[in-house]
């Protein structure tokens, strides 16, 4: 099937106006425009949930839950194989879809279905292992602790990746025997949220155990209350993270944040400068640099750095931007008008107080010309803040301790690379910078959804997500003793 062919897996829209809860049916909350960036269309219209439908979806969940958590693992693991196999069927139609939702490339949105095919099949396997351990323990007693589900687990997801970063917690959560309560950003409500009902609906996933209800912050709120909701699993900015923790943390709920990042590529005086400026460009400008593992600071020793910013801005200069979902441009847009002057505002600032605009630092509707700033240093918001946008950010340094202190000169704490032939030089310094991922040799967008991903700090909360980490994020040890008969103690 061409990209230009929609089947009616997604062209019949059975969200139009509504939410899911294994139905489709009509929220309190209304109903909500999805905008193309690209064009300005409206995509669609869905529901939009309000608290009153959040609370009416957690108790559903609850409901379904323990016969779901009681399914032998088999049965439950097929559900994810049929969905997966789903994905691939309508692989085509799926990818054009998220890439015109979001902003993205083509390319961008083939790498979703893909990566939530393997997400799907890595689900299924989780079933397939120990769900517990045998403990040592005195003679007559049996003495083990089992991995239980947490009952319902909440689900806030953001734009830029929705379906990934949906999934990753969808399904790892529903694998695990938790119901799911799905809220996915407003802006993307298919990509992140109704696509993966559709695919688990068509699979035979029993009703009620996934509920998908985009909403603005209320109904977010409303999740973290819930007293059905046992444990939220948040991705968004480090500033919504920290108001999602509160309010969870306040009714005793487990919480994982994957939130914001200013990571640095670290560029070594004996590196490939061909090599070091494609990192370079592909870590910043991906996705019009709308991810969390953007390359935020090009830190580069003083003796290559003038060279790896004219290289920068050469490709700066030939990279078009425009309907990248119509393989129009290699760049597509910007989510909003209020992300795209927020990022103009840092670029015109940071110029203002002493870098050098060497490329870009213009934008026509929300299509935001790929930009090199030379001469960041600290203190300058492009230095100090997560961008996300398109924003190149190059900052020199004359020594290796100089570029530890610049790289861990942040609040956040998520991803680093360091570029160099010497990988035994390079490791090192890698060991002494504050991130949850570490890539020698590669640009810091370097993901695959089967390692563990969380970042430190501001970053997140220390737990990670995907491939082993999801058992631990996704239940909890109970602990469990059998003897043949009661002991009789002294009292």
């Amino acid at each position: 099937m061409s990209v230009s062919e929609p089947s009616d897996f997604l062209r019949d829209e059975p969200w139009r106006e509504r939410i899911f809860n294994g139905d489709w049916l009509r929220p309190l909350g209304g109903s909500h425009s999805v905008i193309e960036p690209a064009t300005g269309e409206v995509l669609t219209v869905t529901g939009l949930a309000d608290a009153a439908d959040i609370a009416f979806a957690s108790l559903n969940a609850a409901r379904a839950q323990p016969a779901w958590a009681a399914l032998g693992p088999r049965e439950r693991a097929e559900i994810f194989r049929k969905a997966a196999a789903l994905a691939q069927q309508h692989f085509a139609e799926l990818a054009l879809y998220i890439a015109r939702e979001s902003g993205g490339s083509l390319f961008k949105g083939e790498h979703e279905v893909r990566e939530a095919i393997v997400l799907l099949h890595q689900a299924a396997g989780l079933l397939s292992q120990p769900h517990g351990l045998v403990l040592p323990s005195e003679a007559g007693r049996l003495s083990y602790a089992r991995r239980l589900p947490h009952g319902v687990v909440g689900v806030i997801s953001p734009f830029n990746f929705p379906l990934v970063l949906s999934l990753r917690s969808v399904a790892p959560a529903l694998a695990a025997g938790n119901a799911v309560v799905l809220k996915p950003d407003p802006q993307t409500p298919v990509s992140g949220g109704f696509i993966i009902a559709r695919l688990f609906e068509a699979a035979g996933l029993p009703k009620g155990l996934l509920q998908v209800l985009p909403g603005a912050a209320p109904a977010g709120e409303a999740l973290c209350r819930d007293p059905h909701v046992r444990m939220i699993a948040f991705t968004g900015s480090t500033a919504a993270g920290r108001k999602v923790a509160e309010l969870a943390g306040r009714h005793l709920k487990k919480v994982a944040l994957e939130l914001g990042g200013k990571n640095s590529l670290i560029v070594l005086e004996d590196a490939d400068l061909e090599l070091a400026a494609s990192n370079a460009a592909w870590g910043a400008w991906l996705h019009q640099g709308q991810i969390c593992m953007a390359t935020g600071r090009i830190l580069a020793h003083e003796s290559i750095a003038q060279e790896l910013v004219r290289r920068l801005a050469e490709k700066a200069r030939a990279i078009t931007v425009g309907n990248a979902a119509r393989g129009e441009a290699v760049l597509g847009p910007l989510i909003n008008k209020r992300q795209l002057l927020r990022v103009h505002e840092i670029v015109t600032e940071s110029v203002t107080a002493g870098a050098t605009l060497q490329a870009g630092g213009e934008y026509e509707q929300l299509f935001y010309q790929p930009t090199v700033l030379s001469g960041v240093r600290p203190g300058m918001r492009a230095f100090d803040e997560e961008i996300f946008g398109p924003v190149a950010t190059v900052v020199s340094f004359a020594s290796d301790d100089e570029a530890i202190d610049l790289a861990n000169r942040t609040e956040y704490g998520l991803s680093a690379g360091i570029i160099s032939p010497s990988v035994g030089h390079a490791m090192a310094m890698g060991e002494q910078l504050n991130c949850g991922l570490l890539h020698i040799n590669d640009q810091t967008v370097a993901d695959e959804c089967i390692n563990p991903f969380g970042g430190r700090g501001s970053s997140g909360n220390a737990g990670s997500v995907g491939g082993p980490a999801d058992w631990d994020e996704y239940t909890q040890w109970q602990w469990v003793t059998v003897k043949d008969k009661a002991p009789r103690y002294p009292f």
